[in-house]
């Protein structure tokens, strides 16, 4: 994959798949490389639950998902490319949220908002525009299902939910937080139920996906198999 080559058909690479898969690095790194744009919807269900944990429509965990929608039109979503990280970052309504995002305090609350119709319905028109001139990736529960139904490429990834545990562990611990490896493969669990059997958009693989599991694969493991993919779509 070279993102030098203009003459590439620009395609829409929609990736789905269970929490703490890797989605977010699998996509940006395919991006990087092919020179399309990465969305990450997953930080943007996980920015609405934090603007909800700040303004009060989750309290002692409990969400007023009357409340949250009635704050839907002062939320304000916004990815902005960081030269640091080399990728986008996430911005809520001016402000930069992206570490406020990933606690394990917005991880716990993010599957109830996510659930919320009214919340889905604006952010999959957010992702949508997003997508319009394609040249993009894009990850999260169902963008080749409901965002993106008709995307070139859909991808749906998979791991033993311990080794996502493991991985969310060590990421969380190398930001320098605290956290209990138990609680994190629970909280794992728990989310993975919740997506699959919540009554909007649940999560489940398209019937033309391909699917990943890379329990056991490196990042230039994915990206070797991916090239095989892309190559007959895009030369």
């Amino acid at each position: 994959m070279e993102s030098s080559n203009k003459n590439r058909k620009k395609i829409t690479i929609a990736v789905d798949g269970f929490s703490s898969c890797g989605k977010s690095t699998f996509a940006r790194e395919i991006a990087a490389r092919l020179g399309y744009i990465f969305i990450d919807t997953g930080a943007m269900y996980r920015a609405v639950t934090l603007y909800a944990l700040e303004h009060g429509a989750i309290r002692n965990g409990i969400l007023d998902a009357d409340k949250l929608i009635a704050m839907l039109g002062d939320i304000h979503i916004a990815f902005r490319f960081n030269p640091e990280r080399g990728a986008s970052d996430i911005y809520v309504n001016g402000e930069r949220v992206e570490g406020k995002i990933r606690t394990i305090e917005v991880s716990n609350c993010v599957s109830a908002v996510s659930s919320i119709a009214e919340v889905r319905r604006k952010l999959v028109a957010m992702q949508q525009e997003m997508g319009r001139s394609k040249g993009i990736v894009m990850d999260g529960r169902d963008i080749g299902t409901v965002v993106f139904p008709d995307a070139e490429l859909k991808i749906f990834m998979t791991a033993d939910p311990a080794v996502r545990a493991q991985r969310r562990y060590d990421e969380l611990r190398a930001k320098g937080q605290e956290v209990s490896l138990q609680e994190i493969e629970e909280n794992i669990r728990n989310r993975d139920i919740a997506d699959q059997n919540r009554a909007i958009s649940p999560l489940r693989k398209a019937d033309d996906a391909v699917v990943l599991d890379n329990s056991h694969m490196t990042v230039q493991d994915q990206m070797e198999w991916i090239a095989e993919k892309l190559r007959p779509l895009i030369g």
